[in-house]
């Protein structure tokens, strides 16, 4: 049986989760691109921008999610978007995903959070089972809308 271990990452982390970052963004269909993750991933730990935190399977890095804290005006509340979730396609079916979506949760209970909030494609049926099974309600009230800059 193998060592699954998730924790909060650190900035001694970062080469670890560059290819897992890498191979994220490819799996949305972008281009490898590792010195540009490599830059934006030390933006967000130089600037305490985001929280991430890493899957090691056997002490292997084989998955990440990172939050971004935002605040609710209407709840006068702290609030996360779980922007980024990824596990290896190797490591994948043994729980990891869950996990860290248990482990962010924690991080937001403890401080004070009222909600995390996430979007995935709306072809990742996947990843939709997965939030659903997890007791993540989808957002039946509000729409959501982008402006492209």
């Amino acid at each position: 049986m193998s060592n699954i271990t998730i924790r909060q990452a650190v900035l001694s982390d970062i080469e670890a989760l560059i290819p897992l970052f890498d191979g994220y963004r490819q799996f949305y269909g972008r281009p490898s691109d590792i010195p540009a993750v490599r830059e934006f991933l030390l933006a967000r730990f130089n600037h305490g921008e985001s929280v991430l935190f890493i899957a090691l399977q056997d002490n292997n890095p084989v998955g990440f999610a990172q939050l971004y804290p935002s605040f609710s005006s209407v709840s006068l509340a702290r609030t996360f978007v779980l922007n980024d979730l990824f596990v290896h396609e190797q490591a994948r079916r043994k729980g990891l995903a869950s996990k860290l979506m248990s482990a962010a949760v924690e991080f937001a209970s403890i401080l004070g959070a009222v909600r995390i909030s996430l979007s995935t494609a709306t072809t990742n049926e996947i990843a939709q089972a997965l939030y659903q099974s997890a007791g993540w309600k989808r957002d039946e009230q509000f729409f959501v809308y982008h402006f492209a800059i």
